[in-house]
């Protein structure tokens, strides 16, 4: 693994992994066009050891996508956990499960996936999308983030421009969740920076037929 070597957080000091609770803590930024934003910063204490076994455990694997006529290399490490597949640490399966009861009441059903991405270095990235493949594309939905690691800026805009993006720190056990109509009026992105960063792992929980 290249780039700048891992700082682990002086404000997350917990050894054993520990969810902190979301009702009360969580706050909502309302978008335009019917989305929204939830954050909530260090929802997972103890998560340096959770990114050591992500590094170590999930079998990351590398892409070629076709762009522009030409096959490029996508710049991050990607994993992709289907429903019932085990997740690598059981904080994640507790994440998952404490994500679909908090939002059943919006949402109306559970998150079964668990998407995995690598950033390695300032140099991988992701480039401005919406998750619209499957359902998301016509319908309201949530997608909800966990990072461990190195704090990456993850960036949102309004579709199609008309406003000023917004800018949300995630890593050492981050939460962000899109939701509403995010992902069809609203794209998001994790650039590429020229600072030394450690690694960085985001962890994506969709409900079923959300991609």
């Amino acid at each position: 693994m290249t780039g700048a070597a891992y700082q682990p957080s002086m404000l997350d000091l917990a050894g054993t992994p520990t969810l902190g609770p979301l009702a009360g803590r969580l706050r909502r930024h309302p978008l335009s066009r019917g989305a929204w934003v939830d954050h909530l910063p260090g929802w997972v204490t103890g998560s340096d050891e959770v990114f050591e076994t992500l590094l170590r455990e999930v079998p990351w694997r590398a892409e070629r996508r076709t762009m522009y006529d030409a096959e490029v290399d996508v710049p991050r490490l990607l994993c992709w956990y289907g429903a019932g597949r085990p997740l690598p640490h059981p904080v994640l399966d507790a994440a998952r499960a404490a994500l679909t009861a908090y939002y059943a009441p919006e949402l109306g059903e559970p998150f079964v996936t668990a998407g995995m991405c690598l950033y390695r270095s300032g140099r991988d990235s992701v480039a401005w999308h919406g998750d619209t493949l499957g359902r998301s594309a016509h319908v309201d939905t949530m997608v909800a983030i966990v990072s461990f690691g190195s704090p990456r800026a993850l960036l949102l805009r309004p579709r199609g421009g008309g406003g000023e993006s917004l800018r949300f720190p995630l890593g050492h056990g981050d939460l962000v969740v899109m939701g509403g109509s995010c992902q069809r009026t609203w794209e998001h992105a994790v650039p590429k920076t020229a600072r030394a960063v450690g690694p960085r792992v985001s962890v994506q929980f969709r409900p079923a037929g959300v991609a």
